[in-house]
Order: structure tokens, then sequence, then C-alpha cells
């Protein structure tokens, strides 16, 4: 069950930070979009409504939970740049997931997230090494967030949503 759960593993990050890992992770961001788009290419709304695993989210509500997500996140990483370590809102995801736009067409995900990351990589480009140490505080872990460990864990978070559909799909012959 773990391996269906976290097909990449669990997001983990040493405190390591260079300009590769800024490079690939913002890369991933870019990506992101595309490779979502292609996992879910040709997938009929039965199978979009089918879920990653036993007791998860359908196909379609994990596309709309990464647009979800991936809106939180670049608003923090505004807040963050424009104020001294806000404090950010967590959302209850799990009942995102059940609101009835989640049962929208997935194509209104995928666009918003087309634009979305076209606007943050346009964010993430523009900001110094300074900008990157800036963070913003989670009050349910009670931590404080710098915003490259932040970039780290939504490139990982995009490809494990990703690859929740892609191993569906081959456990499934789709």
């Amino acid at each position: 069950m773990e391996e269906l759960r976290f097909p990449l593993g669990q997001f983990s990050w040493s405190g390591d930070w260079n300009d590769e890992l800024r490079s690939a992770w913002t890369k991933g961001i870019r990506e992101l979009p595309n490779q979502l788009r292609e996992a879910v290419a040709g997938l009929t709304e039965e199978q979009l409504d089918t879920p990653y695993r036993p007791e998860g989210w359908t196909v379609r509500q994990v596309v709309h939970h990464v647009a979800d997500s991936h809106m939180n996140s670049y608003i923090r990483f505004k807040l963050a740049l424009t104020e001294e370590e806000p404090v950010i809102k967590p959302y209850r995801e799990e009942l995102w997931a059940e609101l009835p736009d989640s049962s929208a067409s997935i194509e209104v995900s995928l666009k918003l997230l087309e634009g979305l990351h076209q606007r943050w990589c346009l964010l993430l480009e523009g900001m110094s090494e300074e900008d990157f140490s800036r963070a913003f505080f989670h009050p349910e872990s009670r931590q404080l967030v710098p915003l490259r460990r932040a970039l780290g864990l939504y490139d990982w978070h995009g490809r494990h949503h990703t690859a929740h559909i892609t191993s569906l799909r081959k456990r499934m012959s789709w």
C-alpha cells in the first residue's frame, strides 16, 4: 500500500541548495503541466473516475488537487517574497477534493496549471539567491519553510501525483 501512496517515495530534503537543484526543480515546475497532460491523455470518463489506489482519490480528483495545491503554493511564494515570514493559511485538501468543482472536466485544471506554471516560472526565474532564503511559517507543522525547500517540495509534488496516474495506467494496462 505504501508503494501505491508514494510511488516515488516521500519527499525529503537534506538542506542542500545549489544552482543545479534550483535549475532542475524550476524545470520540473515548468514541465509539469505537459507531463500531467500526457499522463491523462486518452483516458475515458470511467478511467478518470477510477481511484489510483484503494481508498484514494480518483484520477480526476488528483488532477484537480494538483491545481489547488499549486495555486496555494504560488500564493505562498508571493506572500513570502512580500512579507516577513508570513503565516500561511493551511487548507483541508481532502475536503477540497470532495467539493463540486473536483468533478469538473480535467481540462479546466490542466489549462489552469499551464497558465499558473508559466507565471510561477517567471517568478522563480526572477528570484535572487536571497529571495530563496525567504520563508513562510506553516502553522500545522509549526515550521518556517524556506522557499528553496518549498521549490523542491512542489517539484516532487507534481512528479508524485503524475506517478500516481502513470503507475495506475501501467497496473491497469491502459
